[in-house]
């Protein structure tokens, strides 16, 4: 005897009859002659891919990554941008940040 699962399962899930049948290619939005407003290729027109999958994962493809992502002009030296020490830090009083009263 099967589940309750199970016979919703047959009832429910889509099977391969149920799925509807088409075209997977639609050509019809592609640039047609005389058409000059925004130019659409063909889904099945050759898409040019500049990633080289032999190097792209390597370690110095991504070191040259990070070296030509960083700004190193922008780059601060020091901490504190040249800020002389004031005193240092005071805790706020209890009534300080309060309305008078």
């Amino acid at each position: 005897m099967s589940s309750a699962d199970d016979q919703y399962e047959q009832q429910n899930d889509v099977t391969a009859g149920d799925v509807p049948a088409g075209d997977s290619k639609d050509n019809d939005y592609a640039s047609r002659t005389g058409q000059y407003q925004i130019p659409v290729q063909k889904d099945d027109a050759p898409v040019a891919d500049p990633i080289n999958p032999d190097t792209a994962d390597s370690d110095q493809t991504l070191a040259q990554d990070d070296a030509e992502a960083i700004d190193q002009s922008n780059i601060v030296g020091g901490r504190t941008r040249g800020a002389k020490p004031s005193g240092g830090y005071t805790e706020p009083g209890d009534e300080e940040g309060l309305p008078g009263a």
